[in-house]
């Protein structure tokens, strides 16, 4: 039996892209990667709700920073924030700020937001590991 193994060339042996090849790499997977977060918002936004609720969303904009290292604006967040409750996914209960008296925004995850967040979780995949 022949050694598939060696059909395949190594990683080594591949040239590496020419410069302008890797800028217009560096510019596919920029846009990709641009993509990926504006999707991926909503079951991140989702998951850290349900971690800290009842949570203010500044809580939500750091937590998201944290668990990513996405730096989102606060208008990609509120955006987002506004289409999951305007979708039921999301709650908001306004509650007077201790030392201020200011009416504070907390958000909860709805039952409807639990069950769409499962639904998103159970069809994530992870890309494979080369071995």
């Amino acid at each position: 039996m022949a050694d598939k193994s060696r059909d395949i060339p190594d990683a080594v042996d591949v040239a590496a892209p020419s410069p302008e090849e890797q800028e217009w790499i560096d510019h596919r997977v920029d846009t990709w990667v641009e993509t990926y977060k504006k999707s991926m918002l909503t079951p991140v936004t989702l998951s850290l709700v349900a971690t800290h609720q009842p949570a203010e969303i500044s809580t939500i904009a750091e937590a998201v920073t944290a668990a990513t290292g996405w730096q989102i604006t606060e208008r990609g967040l509120y955006r987002t924030i506004k289409r999951l409750q305007d979708s039921g996914f999301l709650e908001s209960s306004a509650v007077d700020a201790p030392r201020t008296g200011a009416k504070r925004k907390l958000l909860s995850l709805t039952s409807l937001g639990a069950s769409y967040l499962s639904g998103i979780k159970d069809h994530l995949v992870e890309v494979p590991e080369e071995n």
